[in-house]
């Protein structure tokens, strides 16, 4: 092989190095910073195809996409001074590769150690002022959001936008859970009993007014029998009273015969009466039928 030939092999495999080492590729889920002799030149955020200086500047490639970093368990001290061991995690994404490589260098690491510092201020600074039942109620949404902007301000200086922050759980202490637990109960036994004495005072009212109500529809009832039985008295008066008037003789032998009824109709009476009692005349001398009244 000639001279010509190997100095044109020589110079293509060196092209190709330079080329290897002067172009690279960019992926959509990174972003790149590039450095030169250790000072940051530019950052190249545009997925593609791109060039540097070979052999003087160095890439530094940073995730773009959202990283999720779990904090250790906090113990915290509510505003009722409660402790609270609450497990939390955050979400960022780093949005300036520049501040972030200034502020903590190439590596994750670094910004964790940040993130964990100030993420735990931030959680022990908003649950100071809130209680219990706020962590485990509704209000507990507006927590993380007040923790999540104040853990994405501070944040800004090293780069790192925080696009979410979230408390996993919230616990008690061991040695305090016992004694929750027990104030807890004995809280709800003295509902339970206001309960029950409210129930009470509301059954007594309820039957004293049953009671009320039952003794005047009773006397009105009353009342009421008493003018009916005497409207009937007096119509059974004024009846017999038209009845002895219009035959004397006959209604005089009808009461007779009714108190026969009534003093006999058993079988098993017994009078004993001389013969001329006037209560047997009826059987002394029975009564002759009248006779009709011409006149009618």
């Amino acid at each position: 092989m000639s001279r010509a030939a190997l100095t044109g092999i020589a110079a293509l495999f060196v092209a190709i190095i330079i080329g290897s080492a002067t172009l690279f590729t960019v992926d959509p889920t990174e972003q790149v910073l590039i450095t030169q002799f250790g000072e940051p030149v530019r950052v190249i955020d545009k997925p593609g195809l791109h060039a540097r200086i070979p052999f003087v500047q160095t890439l530094i490639p940073f995730d773009r996409r959202r990283l999720i970093f779990d904090l250790p368990g906090q113990e915290v001290i509510l505003g009722e001074q409660r402790r609270l061991i609450v497990d939390s995690f955050t979400m960022f994404r780093i949005t300036d590769p520049l501040r972030f490589y200034q502020a903590v260098g190439p590596d994750l690491v670094g910004i964790q150690g940040r993130l964990n510092s100030i993420a735990g201020s931030s959680l022990r600074r908003v649950l100071g002022n809130r209680k219990l039942l706020d962590v485990l109620s509704a209000d507990r949404a507006r927590i993380m959001t007040a923790i999540r902007e104040q853990v994405d301000q501070e944040m800004q200086g090293f780069g790192v936008t925080i696009d979410d922050f979230r408390i996993r759980r919230a616990d008690l202490p061991p040695e305090n859970t016992q004694a929750i637990l027990s104030r807890m109960q004995s809280e709800r036994e003295r509902v339970a009993r206001q309960a029950r004495a409210e129930g009470a005072e509301a059954s007594a009212r309820i039957r004293a007014d049953a009671e009320r109500d039952r003794t005047v529809l009773l006397a009105e009832a009353r009342a009421t029998a008493d003018k009916l039985r005497g409207q009937g008295e007096e119509q059974a008066s004024r009846t017999y009273a038209q009845a002895y008037e219009q035959d004397p003789q006959f209604f005089a032998a009808w009461r007779t015969l009714t108190a026969y009824k009534d003093a006999f109709g058993a079988g098993n009476t017994r009078l004993v009466l001389t013969p001329d009692n006037p209560f047997l005349r009826l059987f002394q001398n029975a009564p002759k039928p009248s006779q009709p009244d011409p006149g009618r």
